[in-house]
């Protein structure tokens, strides 16, 4: 009695879902428990394990193709058996396909059955090429010419996803043109600036967050702490760039999906975090990179930051400390900007632009006019990586660390 493998239902809102990959191939033995294969629908991954032992003996639903959730996208039995002997769920009859000739007794081609991928000669003669008939249409309607397009599924059968992935000779070129276009008539450091923005633009999904941060407390607290310290503060330890890169600091172990690179298609969460500092030069922008920053005090974080900073400027600081950045902060306070957006470093996920210091009237509990101090921030995230919510909970962990001063000294 053959048992259904079902497509899973991943959320209230998944009506249908996406065969990635199947694991098992028809005629494989598979364990109960065992993965067979794996689906997604628009947010969310899954691996599907096998109900029950035997034999992935059909497989419904190829690579690349859809299903409504709770229908079988398979089925596992015993050796030889055929769908229909008997099943777990529903009966489902598959008679079996018969054989026919190239041509019919009438004398014109045999139609190929809609439930078979389609196969269409190459121009090589004698090989085939197999496809869905989804997949086909799908070229078609795109004017692509499916015989250039490499098959993923079974029998190297092109899919649906295979048609929609599939970039045509000419795009690549243009791809690359466009690259060369960028960098057309600069040398030196703007020219990998340039190509470096495109690439990042090109490949990543950016989306910009911004929100005001009230730092009023924290100029009193910076104020205070001067005045109580009986030694110099020369090392830069009570800096508003200090200050928000300790916030960041410690809003990124809050959330350490934002302390992370995706690069390849692979995204990976990094242990330390090493903090990126956007430098302006006259030739361009470079970003060094403080390593270990979580590790470290306000007094050697400011004296890092000052160190990496100023070796950037006068173009002393070793190579190395220009990679290995986990996360990125682009300071335009100085040059009176409020909010822009900041463009990420890849391949690190988040970027945060710091904006001029504001000064803003607001009516008090009291009734009484007092003036604020307001910094604006702006956070880039990438959107493949990071949904809207989460980016804007890390924003406001940053914020909130920046409106109660003395959790920085922790």
């Amino acid at each position: 009695m053959a048992t259904e493998i079902i497509m899973p239902k991943l959320g209230l809102t998944m009506t249908e879902g996406t065969v990635f990959e199947w694991i098992k191939n028809e005629g494989d033995e598979v364990k109960k428990g065992e993965i067979v294969a794996t689906i997604n629908s628009e947010k969310l991954t899954a691996d599907v394990d096998a109900p029950a032992d035997g034999t992935l003996i059909k497989i419904v639903v190829p690579e690349g193709e859809d299903a409504k959730c709770k229908e079988p996208i398979g089925y596992i039995g015993a050796a030889g058996e055929q769908i229909g002997e008997g099943s777990t769920s529903e009966q489902v009859q598959t008679p079996e396909k018969e054989t026919v000739s190239s041509e019919s007794n009438t004398g014109e081609p045999a139609k190929p059955s809609e439930d078979e991928p389609k196969k269409a000669d190459t121009q090589m003669g004698t090989s085939r090429i197999f496809i869905t008939p989804l997949a086909r249409k799908i070229a078609e309607d795109k004017g692509l010419d499916y015989r250039q397009i490499k098959g993923t599924g079974g029998n190297g059968r092109i899919t649906r996803r295979d048609v929609e992935n599939y970039v045509p000779a000419e795009q690549p070129a243009i791809a690359a043109a466009e690259t060369a276009i960028a960098g057309a008539g600069l040398t030196g450091m703007r020219q990998i600036i340039a190509q470096r923005m495109m690439s990042s633009l090109q490949n990543t999904a950016q989306v910009t967050l911004q929100r005001k941060a009230d730092i009023t407390n924290l100029m009193a607290f910076r104020k205070d702490l001067k005045q109580k310290v009986n030694q110099s503060l020369v090392d830069g330890q009570l800096s508003i760039t200090t200050l928000v890169a300790k916030a960041v600091i410690l809003a990124l172990k809050d959330t350490p999906t934002m302390n992370a690179w995706y690069r390849d298609g692979k995204y990976e969460q990094v242990d330390s975090v090493n903090i990126g500092m956007a430098v302006a030069l006259d030739e361009g922008l470079v970003v060094p990179v403080v390593k270990e920053a979580g590790s470290m005090t306000l007094t050697e974080l400011g004296r890092s930051l000052n160190t990496v900073i100023t070796d950037a400027r006068e173009g002393t600081l070793d190579s190395s400390a220009y990679s290995g950045g986990t996360f990125t902060i682009s300071n335009l306070g100085r040059s009176g900007i409020e909010y822009f957006t900041p463009v990420i470093n890849q391949p690190e996920i988040g970027i945060l632009g710091v904006g001029t210091l504001l000064n803003e009237l607001a009516l008090g509990e009291d009734q009484e006019v007092k003036q604020l101090s307001k910094l604006p921030l702006s956070l880039t995230f990438d959107h493949q990586i990071i949904d809207g919510a989460p980016a804007a909970d890390f924003l406001a962990e940053i914020i909130s660390y920046l409106e109660d001063p003395y959790t920085l000294m922790l």
